[in-house]
């Protein structure tokens, strides 16, 4: 081998047949792992992070602190890998947050602070309306789209379309969950009338275990029809909330006597607004590792069969569009890409001859393409982190080919001198007889 040459180089150049079918296959290969691979906006960061959330109305933040953040944090602390504990008791509410190390899995680490939560449960306060609710911090759980429902519609009705959309939404395989905001809550409302109930012999428990007596669904059992079992039920749960005011309380007295039955709402407990004007907002969350952009795009698909049964007033509206900036990410990628080809080329070609400027001009987008391949044994997704390494190292396969043409290849006539073996050394423009 002479001296200055690359093997490697040499082997391809003899073996240009095998070199080709390689690249086109290699080329391919990574277009179509391109298409599959997942694309979102930044690459997902597990982090050992959990939270204990627990809500005890009407207790002070010293009861908070000393009948259940204590009890919990003390059993949290015999959990191996725990890095710091932290605590918050406010009134009605304790909340604890556990780091973990680094090196500590994140699913075992929530199945840790879950077991150990469950045994601390004996010791804290019997009248807790819910048990406590371990959570795991997921920063991919961020909204992709905001979905903001308005138009000359009550309340109701748009609570009942947020709803459907909700349905449809969450069915896709891209979405978690969709969190419905501004919305008002059915409720219906009791409205006891404490003397006329006191006269009248009853208290609070006895009208709430009429309305419950009444308010169930049991089985009836079974009955034997033409060879057939079907199965029996009592179907007793209220569809109009004005039949609960018929309840009998006791002989002649009827729940009406004493109390006012209201359809009402529960107090919100969030609010959406949009240009000044109240919506109810959908929040659609995405899965983690699915592709962001097929998501929003299905998204979008359903809204636009909705729409077409939709009342004519309801105004849909669109924020928060997560997929616009990796789209522009992406196409900024390929405009680089092209604009880096057409500028070696003419670079190059007034150097080396069209021939090797096209040769090495090529080696940006093949390797570019070849590169997304290797995203998939990474466990990588296309991401503005991936996407801004690649624009980063877009100039070093020009140059490495242009090194590999000059070494390996016959020496050619030089553009300036047209001398046989001249190269171009600096600038300014000189040529020196190839060694």
């Amino acid at each position: 081998m002479a001296k200055g040459e690359f093997k490697l180089t040499n082997i391809a150049v003899s073996n240009r047949t095998t070199i080709y079918f390689l690249t086109v296959f290699l080329a391919l290969f990574g277009i179509m792992t391109y298409i599959t691979t997942p694309k979102e906006n930044f690459p997902e960061v597990d982090v050992p992070f959990v939270t204990v959330m627990t809500a005890y109305p009407g207790a002070s933040p010293v009861d908070i602190e000393n009948l259940i953040t204590q009890p919990i944090e003390k059993e949290l602390k015999g959990i191996s890998g725990v890095k710091t504990i932290s605590s918050k008791s406010i009134q009605d509410f304790s909340s604890i947050f556990i780091e973990f190390e680094m090196t500590v899995n994140e699913d075992q680490a929530y199945l840790d602070v879950t077991e150990a939560v469950d045994k601390v449960l004996p010791d804290l306060p019997n009248d807790l309306e819910d048990d406590p609710e371990v959570k795991k911090i997921e920063f991919s759980e961020w909204p992709i789209l905001n979905i903001n429902l308005s138009g000359d519609l009550s309340m109701v009705k748009l609570k009942a379309i947020a709803d459907d959309l909700q349905d449809e939404i969450e069915a896709l395989e891209e979405v978690t969950r969709v969190d419905i905001v501004g919305a008002l809550e059915r409720e219906i409302q009791v409205n006891v009338d404490l003397y006329k109930m006191q006269s009248a012999g009853l208290t609070f428990t006895d009208v709430a275990a009429a309305i419950a007596g009444e308010n169930i669904m049991i089985s009836g059992g079974q009955v034997e029809a033409d060879g057939t079992k079907r199965s029996l039920r009592v179907d007793g749960e209220y569809k109009d909330p004005r039949l609960i005011r018929d309840i009998l309380l006791k002989d002649g007295v009827y729940l009406r006597d004493i109390a006012q039955v209201v359809d009402g709402f529960e107090d919100r407990a969030s609010y959406a607004r949009l240009d000044g004007d109240q919506v109810i907002a959908l929040n659609v969350i995405k899965r983690g590792g699915k592709n962001m952009i097929e998501g929003v795009d299905k998204v979008k698909e359903i809204l636009a069969e909705y729409r077409e049964t939709a009342p004519d007033n309801l105004v849909v509206k669109i924020t928060g569009d997560e997929s616009i900036m990796i789209r522009n990410s992406i196409s900024n990628l390929f405009n680089t890409l092209a604009l880096g080809f057409l500028v070696v080329v003419l670079v190059l070609m007034f150097f080396m001859g069209i021939d090797n400027a096209l040769f090495a001009a090529t080696a940006i987008p093949l390797s570019m393409v070849i590169a997304f391949s290797t995203l998939p044994l990474l466990d990588f997704t296309v991401n503005n982190v991936v996407l801004i390494g690649f624009i980063l190292v877009l100039g070093i396969p020009s140059w490495w080919w242009r090194t590999s043409i000059v070494i390996s290849r016959p020496p050619r006539i030089c553009p300036f001198c047209r001398q046989p073996g001249g190269r171009w050394v600096k600038w300014p423009v000189r040529c020196l007889p190839e060694p």
